[in-house]
């Protein structure tokens, strides 16, 4: 999920709008509902201390914010967490052991989600099956 895109989902989850947001983190009246949609739809980026000041006002981490990069934990984190925000993926527990699982509450996303799962479980069993 690219920047602009997190913007517009914590900016949703606050219930502001475009023009009330980019007011917030310093832009004029007249100009701060054009520049935080130019933001969402990607035909600008925030540079760093913007993006720091938007995760301030949304209290969240930058990275959060930032399109995350999966080769360190951090940034690996921040990816479980943007696909727990769009495609209701939730952490918890079966006997002791930690697990994600999809939230079938979110219907297509939830049948996308588990048929795509489900044709990478067949394909890792066929591969573990190659190899023994």
């Amino acid at each position: 999920m690219a920047i602009g895109e997190r913007i517009r989902f914590f900016r949703n989850m606050k219930g502001i709008t475009q023009k009330y947001l980019g007011m917030v983190v310093g832009f004029p009246e007249r100009s701060a509902d054009v520049r935080m949609a130019q933001y969402e739809t990607g035909s600008r980026t925030p540079k760093a201390d913007l993006t720091k000041t938007l995760a301030d006002f949304f209290d969240i981490s930058p990275d959060a914010l930032t399109v995350p990069d999966i080769d360190t934990d951090i940034g690996l984190m921040h990816t479980l967490f943007a696909l727990e925000d769009i495609r209701g993926l939730t952490i918890g527990e079966i006997d002791g052991e930690v697990c994600l699982r999809l939230d079938k509450s979110k219907g297509k996303t939830y049948t996308n989600m588990l048929d795509m799962l489900s044709a990478w479980a067949e394909q890792a069993k066929k591969l573990e099956a190659g190899r023994s």
